[in-house]
């Protein structure tokens, strides 16, 4: 049974204007993040799924509140995020860490490792004992794998999977009961991905964790995740349980990213049939009315331009779980 709710997302929403012009007027706007809603339980992994651009980047910086919302609301243990100001603010961001995508820039190469590692107590000084600063950091880096000896050395000295541990580091400092994983593995050799995977798996289980875990590798998500998003052109299009997603997948979008996933039994590979989509996702400074993934669907028809489908529960042939499409019909895939 899932656990209490601990992070929900409610019509989130988050538009970027395009200015032209002397003037700078805004002529238009880029709809990133267009009402998306979840919840996230206590203890749980979340993966957000979805081509490159359709906004699931921007929806994490928005968890974090590093990019201010357009509209929507976000309550963190029935906290609304967004009306918090000052120090009621940097207190709650003791609970909702991030780890950035690439661990080549997010980690400042001026630093020590023990300066990056240790800055949140410096924000927040009554995390740590007085002057147990540098034996926390210590701890720290023995938690992620890394030698506690090297806190004096500098990024640069590091691997890319080694950095991408400091930043894992560097998020669970201050005991946070959310951490936001943005593509945390995508810049790292395939071996190593599978390292930092299980280490995050490893300190859920040992400081209780909640992930939302965002990514575009469906075998990765797959491993990770307890449910699972899939966002296209900034609407979440189906959300379920990992297994109802990749084993009964309703919507047709979602069908077509498990039909693309590599199959190394080559019997099952001469057995499937590919799902290829025609032409090009749309921009998000003009999306189709509608359905957005009409334009590309094998399953559309009339309707599917001018009705937007809600998110709702549909059926899947062995219970139900939300899909947005007027169609939606359980496919096995892979």
């Amino acid at each position: 049974m899932p656990g209490e709710v601990i992070l929900k997302a409610e019509n989130l929403v988050k538009y970027y204007p395009i200015q032209a012009g002397v003037l700078r007027r805004t002529v238009g706007q880029v709809k990133a993040v267009d009402g998306v809603s979840f919840e996230l339980h206590k203890g749980e992994t979340l993966g957000i799924v979805g081509e490159s651009g359709c906004g699931k980047s921007t929806l994490g910086r928005m968890l974090m509140r590093l990019e201010e919302p357009t509209g929507g609301k976000l309550t963190f243990n029935g906290v609304d995020v967004y009306s918090q100001r000052g120090a009621a603010m940097r207190r709650l961001r003791r609970d909702i860490q991030i780890v950035f995508q690439d661990p080549y820039t997010s980690l400042n190469p001026r630093k020590t490792v023990g300066d990056i590692i240790g800055e949140p107590f410096e924000i927040h000084p009554d995390a740590v004992p007085k002057g147990g600063r540098r034996r926390r950091v210590q701890e720290l880096l023995d938690l992620v794998g890394l030698n506690p000896e090297h806190i004096n050395r500098y990024p640069h000295q590091f691997s890319g999977g080694q950095r991408q541990r400091i930043g894992i580091a560097r998020g669970v400092a201050l005991n946070p009961k959310v951490l936001i994983c943005d593509e945390p593995v995508s810049a790292l050799d395939v071996s190593v991905q599978a390292q930092v995977v299980n280490l995050l798996e490893k300190l859920q289980d040992e400081l209780g964790l909640a992930y939302v875990f965002i990514a575009h590798d469906l075998s990765v998500v797959r491993h990770i995740s307890d449910r699972v998003g899939v966002m296209y052109l900034g609407k979440m299009v189906e959300l379920g349980d990992e297994d109802q997603i990749y084993s009964r997948p309703t919507h047709p979008y979602t069908q077509a990213l498990l039909s693309a996933v590599p199959v190394p039994d080559p019997t099952l590979r001469n057995t499937r049939r590919q799902i290829v989509l025609s032409g090009d996702v749309p921009s998000p400074a003009n999306p189709p009315s509608g359905c957005r993934f009409h334009t590309r669907c094998f399953k559309a028809q009339a309707r599917c331009s001018t009705d937007d489908p809600a998110l709702v529960l549909r059926p899947d042939g062995e219970g139900a779980h939300e899909s947005a499409c007027h169609f939606a019909e359980a496919r096995a895939v892979i």
